[in-house]
């Protein structure tokens, strides 16, 4: 979307200037600026929390080879003793690390500006030297430390850390100008409380905040069409269409606790989304401690919902499946190819099965099976579910989906377009049924299972409820044990379903044909 101000396009509306996209509309009658705002390039956003991680492991790389490579070029084979070397470089990168969060160097606000960030690294880094000195002189070590090898451990290390902060600031600079780095916010709820809370978050420096717009179910005068400059895109159904075409990233509510009714309402709506969900405690009466909210600039708000798997989280699951999705590639390559000439040998007709199927977010993606049925029957849209003795199914079909050596192709989904995941909730076909009502009439917050990117295996699948779903229990209990992967993600989860899928596989196959 890049960064963007919803107030300007106002104005070019009212100019009749506006700006327009080639994209096709939703189907749902939105709000004229809210369409213009969902049919904008969007940008994946980058999390304030992994970005400020970069920066510290930069910072701790520079500190430990700088002092690593001062002691090689000369210290090392100079001296008896490196025992003090080896201590205090560790020592000095925990230490920054200590003295640089003491002094706010790490928020993203502040890596924007370079002078003030200079400043306070030339005083941390010179403290944190002078720590050192009245640490050696206590410990009666400073006769087994070379002056000049601390003295050029001060002067190179301070030159490269500002060096490396210039190039921070620099990235920083340009990932803002693109809207990387900002937060893409929606406020629910108009009126005085909305107006209140969008002035105090404009008054916050560098809380990365961009408001989208307002929501509001309520269309009377308590809730006008402009709230503190924004305008109000539409009710809650509105919104959940549109934080999925814009990828909103947290939705601030400013209804009162006491309209709990109205709240759950909202929220039944809502959670089904990949985004942050607060309640604004702004003008709340009511109290609580102050380690109870969390905190937006100085804003304070309760949290409602978490994304899952967020932040370094992400980093961590993509380098697992990376990882462990290539060794798998090649050592389950012989098996795949075996299956392929068996499907072509068995009957005319692709090797591959492409379907689109539902994704991370309700995104569409393309997922590639081995062909298990006769091509002239094949069902793109699943219109028609699989059962026991399938005319359909062809002889090497039958055997390779009871197996599940069909699912093998997306690996190279998982390796090479990244849009599923080893372990995850299985992406359903889009008309997949049960008992002929679609899935997300059965049950409720269907969705919420898309908040995160669905997988080749997953806790459904090792507990057996894989293969046809041919009565409502079999997609409630799937959707079930999907959600419980989902608060309950760890790496060693992940560990854990993959070790346990071929087993699962032989003994819980009951329902795959």
């Amino acid at each position: 979307m890049g960064a963007f101000d919803v107030r300007d396009l106002i104005k070019a509306d009212s100019a009749g200037t506006a700006p327009t996209s080639g994209e096709p509309a939703s189907t749902r009658a939105f709000h004229p600026l809210a369409e213009r705002i969902a049919a904008m390039p969007v940008k994946q956003t980058l999390s304030p929390v992994l970005t400020e991680g970069l920066v510290r492991l930069a910072d701790v790389l520079v500190i430990l080879g700088v002092g690593g490579l001062v002691f090689a070029f000369y210290v090392a084979g100079a001296v008896d003793y490196t025992l003090p070397y080896q201590v205090t470089v560790p020592l000095m990168a925990v230490g920054a690390l200590a003295v640089f969060q003491a002094l706010h160097l790490y928020h993203v606000g502040a890596l924007r500006n370079f002078i003030s960030m200079a400043v306070r690294i030339i005083a941390g880094w010179t403290v944190l030297f002078l720590l050192a000195l009245a640490g050696f002189f206590f410990l009666k070590v400073g006769d087994q430390v070379s002056r000049v090898w601390l003295a050029s451990f001060y002067a190179i290390g301070l030159v490269l850390l500002l060096a490396e902060r210039l190039a921070v600031s620099l990235i920083v600079l340009r990932l803002t100008r693109m809207g990387r780095l900002e937060r893409r916010t929606a406020v629910v709820g108009g009126g005085p409380a909305g107006e209140e809370l969008i002035k105090a978050l404009e008054a916050q420096r560098d809380t990365g905040l961009r408001i989208c717009g307002v929501f509001d179910d309520r269309n009377d005068d308590r809730s006008p069409d402009l709230v503190a400059g924004y305008p109000k895109l539409g009710t809650i159904d509105d919104l959940v269409e549109f934080a999925r075409r814009t990828k909103l990233d947290l939705v601030i509510f400013t209804l009162p606790i006491s309209a709990e009714a109205r709240l759950l309402t909202m929220l039944r709506k809502l959670w089904v989304l990949p985004i942050d969900i607060r309640l604004s405690a702004h003008m709340s009466k009511l109290r609580f401690r102050p380690r109870s909210y969390s905190y937006i600039g100085a804003v304070p708000v309760l949290d409602v919902f978490d994304r899952p798997i967020a932040d370094w989280d992400i980093v961590v699951k993509w380098l697992f499946d990376k990882i462990v999705g290539t060794l798998a590639l090649i050592a389950l390559s012989p098996l795949m190819l075996a299956t392929a000439i068996a499907v072509k040998l068995d009957s005319r007709g692709p090797i591959l099965f492409r379907q689109k199927r539902y994704g991370f977010n309700n995104e569409m993606i393309e997922v590639l099976k081995f062909r298990s049925l006769y091509h002239e029957m094949s069902d793109h849209a699943a219109a028609k579910q699989v059962t026991k003795d399938d005319p359909r199914v062809t002889r090497v079909g039958r055997f390779i989906r009871k197996t599940s050596i069909d699912e093998l192709p997306q690996l190279l989904n998982v390796v090479f377009k990244g849009n599923l995941s080893l372990v995850g909730p299985r992406p359903h076909a889009i008309h997949a049924t049960a008992s002929n009502r679609a899935y997300e009439q059965v049950v409720d917050g269907y969705f919420a299972r898309h908040k995160v990117k669905p997988g080749i295996t997953g806790w459904a699948q090792v507990h057996g409820w894989r293969g046809e779903t041919d009565t409502e229990d079999k997609i409630q209990r799937r959707v079930e044990h999907d959600l419980y992967y989902i608060e309950n993600w760890s790496v060693l989860l992940d560990l854990y379903i993959l070790i346990k899928t071929p087993f699962s596989l032989m003994t819980k196959n009951e329902n795959a044909y």
